[in-house]
């Protein structure tokens, strides 16, 4: 009996080609798995392509509802992002696709994982480390590690010799990712820093230009930091994303041009379109602004950081991340309230805060007078806070203490 491997298969270019490969150079069974984080493929017509391929089964994966509340839900309660830019739209589904891979191969008794990346991305990492997390017994094979084939133009010549039906061609050829939370586009004119990105190149969202003349007002509840409702109607986690990323992209909300630096060592350039993520960052940050401490708020931003890195370093199976979770989880605690915003054109506006849990009170934060606050309280506080200073610029300047004079002017006296 021949051994089998477990194709990590998309029906895009690299992975469909995939599958005769592996059968010319592997005595080895392919089988072939899709896991839908909702690519808005046609799964039919994947499932299909792969077994014409030569796939000797192949498995669709449902997997949205974890993909929302396992990783993304956990990502926007952290607003973690990646260089302070990237809202990790393919890192976040990098974690849920591996477990399933590693599921099924356990189910087929599978001693290899075969993945479709490129020897240059990031994704790799993410699938391997994932894999070896879970199951380090597992062997990978990484066929762009291995093959003759070196571009995508390589690429689209095999799938030629070999039959194979591929939406690529040689004069568009972007390098497109989707999933519920994102869409990025790369390659092509994109790789020259000189060009300006066409518009052309959005797959979800409208130009902020083209986008609605009117503008719009939507409410988002949270509970505990998790996204519950949108404008008082509870959906479920699948359906709010999709709903936001329907309003997003009419509003031109969530477009970023980026050059990050890659896991790998060399930067690359992309777009990417995260509607609705956009607009949950968005809220959540300004619900969490109301109901966090100053130093919680401050601390959880030096975490978000860190935390954003592991997840695009591809390590969410780490103890860091679990624990770093734990931390995020009582920072949520009192994030429970509605945030109405405003979309037009590309830009979120506040609207307005609805929580018991806000920390902010008129009474102390106005102008007015107020019991808990009495302004001349802010003089002592201002000598005690300024004292290294003064000790600092003495030192520097060689001045005496005692022949220091200093006047300070308050409301009944002169010091």
């Amino acid at each position: 009996m021949k051994e089998k491997v477990i194709l990590a298969y998309s029906g895009g270019l690299d992975t469909s080609i995939t599958i005769p490969w592996l059968k010319e150079h592997y005595d080895i069974d392919v089988i072939a798995v899709c896991i839908n984080v909702g690519q808005d493929d046609n799964m039919e017509e994947v499932y299909d392509k792969a077994i014409q391929s030569g796939a000797i089964k192949a498995y669709i994966e449902d997997a949205c509802e974890e993909f929302v509340t396992d990783t993304i839900f956990k990502a926007v309660k952290a607003e973690a992002k990646y260089e302070n830019k990237y809202l990790l739209g393919t890192s976040l589904a990098r974690p849920i696709i591996a477990k399933k891979l590693v599921d099924i191969a356990h189910l087929e008794k599978a001693k290899y994982i075969c993945h479709g990346c490129t020897g240059k991305g990031n994704d790799q990492v993410r699938f391997e480390a994932s894999i070896a997390a879970l199951d380090p017994n597992l062997k990978v094979i990484a066929p762009w590690r291995i093959w003759d084939i070196e571009s995508r133009e390589d690429a689209l010549e095999y799938a030629s010799k070999h039959n194979i039906k591929v939406t690529a061609t040689k004069e568009k050829i972007y390098s497109v990712d989707a999933n519920l939370w994102h869409t990025s586009t790369e390659g092509g004119d994109l790789e020259y820093l000189e060009n300006e990105h066409s518009t052309s190149v959005y797959k979800v969202c409208k130009s902020p230009l083209d986008a609605d003349n009117k503008e719009e007002y939507i409410e988002i509840y949270f509970d505990k930091g998790v996204p519950k409702k949108i404008n008082d109607e509870e959906l479920s986690p699948v359906d709010l994303v999709k709903t936001l990323n329907e309003l997003g992209a009419k509003h031109g909300i969530g477009i970023i041009d980026i050059v990050e630096n890659r896991l790998v060592g060399m930067k690359s350039r992309g777009i990417y379109e995260t509607p609705g993520g956009t607009i949950l960052y968005e809220a959540h940050n300004i619900l969490e602004s109301a109901t966090l401490d100053k130093d919680t708020l401050h601390y959880k931003q030096i975490i978000s950081y860190k935390y954003g890195e592991l997840i695009y370093n591809g390590l969410w199976y780490s103890k860091l991340r679990e624990s770093i979770d734990a931390f995020i989880e009582t920072t949520q605690d009192n994030v429970t309230g509605t945030v109405r915003i405003m979309l037009y054109k590309g830009i979120i506006k506040p609207a307005g805060i609805f929580t018991e849990n806000a920390l902010y009170d008129h009474g102390i934060s106005s102008f007015g007078s107020s019991d808990l606050y009495d302004q001349k309280d802010a003089e002592g506080f201002i000598n005690l806070y300024t004292l290294p200073l003064k000790i600092k610029a003495l030192k520097s300047l060689n001045i005496s203490k005692d022949s220091c004079q200093m006047e300070f002017v308050s409301s009944d006296r002169t010091i």
